[in-house]
């Protein structure tokens, strides 16, 4: 799908790959020779920062030099991706992205536009979730958008601020379902959760780690997954799909890199990446906090990149939230 200044994602994704750095010749024989540079542009001990410990870890382990995660947080994550798309373009430097970046390219002038990301590999998909308090009366999936359209807005929805995951799922699932909820935004999914609990909100979008426990707990009850399997915190919660209405929408974390990195090195982190996903001590860490690995190299990422653009466009332009790139 061509954008209207004529990028294509997955065409620019691709040609990034290939695309030669014009400095001095560089070998992927002689590469890595100094410490890699991961940097996650969000604060130390949140969700991408423990994704990009857990990765540098185990890539360390395959190469011959120290990984080290430089926190750059700031402007809902564009601080860090821009930070990696000014870096040289020599392999040293490598970002970890999600969801925010697609988002933030759009809401943000100022922030990397996508045709400026080089994708390297996917790590993990967190699916969108759907919960409700355990005693709002509503115990299905069925039960809720039954509510929803028959009383329009009265259901309060908890999530974060536009542009963030809980946000956009919520916005997918009224358009998805045709229904009218009343979307909340908090700072974050920490008190997107404390109001669900509190009875400030009926109904929250924030993904199932921040509500497992909870649910399991018997405080809130989790109505639907939104992947094609069901998350292992909670298997007893159906997907969308399994309960009729079909629906998948996830944030993700992965690898990118600055565009023109010589693709003898790309190619040499990306194979390093995924021997480091395959290693069973890393599905073992990542499974303890949730993580619903979807190991990938930089193709498929560019893929998976195109199609949340095709669905977070939409709805960022519907709620006046584009201020660049404007297709």
């Amino acid at each position: 799908m061509k954008l209207k200044n004529g990028r294509n994602i997955i065409r620019t994704a691709l040609a990034c790959l290939a695309a030669l750095s014009f400095g001095a010749p560089a070998s992927a024989e002689t590469f890595p020779e100094k410490p890699i540079t991961l940097v996650v542009a969000w604060p130390a001990g949140g969700g991408h920062d423990i994704v990009g410990r857990l990765v540098a870890e185990h890539l360390g382990k395959r190469l011959p030099v120290s990984i080290v995660v430089s926190n750059v947080p700031g402007a809902a994550g564009s601080t860090g991706v821009r930070q990696v798309e000014q870096a040289a373009p020599d392999g040293y430097t490598v970002g970890v992205m999600g969801l925010h970046a697609i988002a933030q390219s759009y809401m943000n002038p100022n922030a990397t536009p996508l045709s400026r990301i080089a994708p390297l590999a996917l790590v993990e998909k967190g699916p969108a979730a759907l919960s409700v308090r355990a005693d709002s009366g509503i115990g299905s999936l069925a039960e809720f958008i039954e509510k929803a359209k028959a009383e329009p807005n009265a259901i309060i929805n908890s999530n974060d601020g536009p542009g963030g995951f809980a946000f956009l799922s919520a916005m997918l699932i009224q358009k998805q379902f045709d229904i009218e909820l009343t979307t909340v935004p908090y700072q974050g999914f920490a008190p997107s959760v404390a109001a669900l609990v509190s009875g400030e909100s009926m109904s929250s979008t924030v993904p199932v780690p921040l509500v497992a426990d909870l649910h399991n707990g018997g405080q809130v009850k989790i109505l639907g997954v939104a992947a094609a399997e069901r998350h292992f915190f909670a298997p007893d919660v159906p997907t969308f799909t399994e309960a009729g209405y079909p629906f998948e929408f996830s944030d993700f974390v992965g690898l990118f890199l600055p565009v023109g990195v010589p693709e003898d090195r790309v190619a040499l982190l990306e194979k390093a990446l995924l021997e480091a996903m395959d290693d069973d001590a890393f599905k073992e860490a990542a499974g303890k906090v949730g993580l619903m690995l979807a190991p990938s190299g930089a193709a498929d990422m560019a893929a998976f990149i195109q199609q949340q653009d095709d669905a977070v466009y939409p709805v960022l332009d519907g709620a006046g939230l584009v201020k660049a790139n404007k297709r």
